[in-house]
């Protein structure tokens, strides 16, 4: 009997993954089109996405990461 609940039990974890991940496709999808008409717009994805990526950080973590990468620009002659 426990066999077939644990057999049950794992049926319905792995089909509300398959829903998440369809949702996550669908997000996804959503968000590359916005991307896209933001280019079409004139606006430099790379850059928008980097930015993207900075707000999410704590602003300790970003002032260490902005700290580094000066760090890394001059030691190379980049400034």
């Amino acid at each position: 009997m426990s066999e077939i609940i644990a057999a049950d039990q794992l049926r319905l974890f792995i089909e509300r993954i398959e829903r998440l991940e369809e949702e996550k496709k669908g997000i996804a999808d959503d968000i590359k089109d916005v991307y896209n008409e933001a280019k079409s717009t004139g606006f430099d994805v790379k850059t928008m996405r980097a930015i993207v990526r900075l707000r999410k950080m704590e602003k300790h973590h970003r002032d260490e990461a902005e700290a580094l990468l000066e760090t890394y620009k001059a030691a190379l002659g980049l400034d």
